[in-house]
């Protein structure tokens, strides 16, 4: 009894640390798009000519930089 909960914990245990891997990985790529398109937009409609390439390449490295410091 005492070795069959054990393996089960180590299990239970085992599947949530890979859950866990996998959502951080897929989701922080995902809201780093995200941040990175919010970006643009508030480029495009402060700017009074918006090119949307130098507003990318601003948009991602200040928000690379800001994912750094934190």
């Amino acid at each position: 009894m005492n070795k069959s909960l054990l393996k089960f914990i180590v299990a239970m245990v085992g599947i949530v640390i890979v859950y866990i891997y996998f959502f951080k990985e897929k989701f922080s790529e995902y809201n780093l798009e995200k941040s990175i398109s919010a970006c643009i937009v508030a480029q495009k409609r402060t700017a009074d000519s918006f090119d949307l390439e130098k507003s990318k390449k601003y948009c991602e490295e200040e928000v690379k930089k800001q994912k750094q410091t934190n």
